[in-house]
């Protein structure tokens, strides 16, 4: 399995980010509450990605920022299935998404309180 570094996260939050983009012109031409949320939720956590890329040190931080796209991503999935499919990815998907999502902000907390160097 490839070792996956803080690099990879700049990958998910650009493509967060352009997806983000695209989900909020696509929800400005209609009236869709899933494309709005996906929208608010990749552009919301696309630039933690960033910030964890490119200054994020340490597994702890890594693991919060790997399990924070995770759940963004399995979150913005569903919605989007929802959208364009018109049933989600599997039952329970957007609710766990959205506990990833909380558990990748409660690591970065802990990265906080564990982390080497603090002030």
């Amino acid at each position: 399995m490839a070792r996956l570094v803080p690099r990879d996260l700049l990958v998910l939050a650009g493509l967060m980010g352009a997806l983000g983009v695209a989900a909020a012109a696509a929800a400005s031409h209609g009236e869709s509450r899933n494309l709005g949320a996906l929208a608010t939720m990749f552009l919301a956590h696309a630039p933690v990605l960033v910030a964890l890329g490119l200054f994020g040190q340490g597994r702890v931080l890594l693991g919060a920022g790997l399990v924070l796209a995770g759940g963004t991503l399995l979150f913005g999935g569903d919605l989007a299935m929802r959208e364009y499919v018109g049933q989600g990815l599997f039952g329970g998907a957007a609710p766990l998404g959205g506990g990833l999502m909380m558990l990748g902000w409660a690591g970065l907390a802990l990265a906080g309180l564990v982390g080497k160097g603090r002030a």
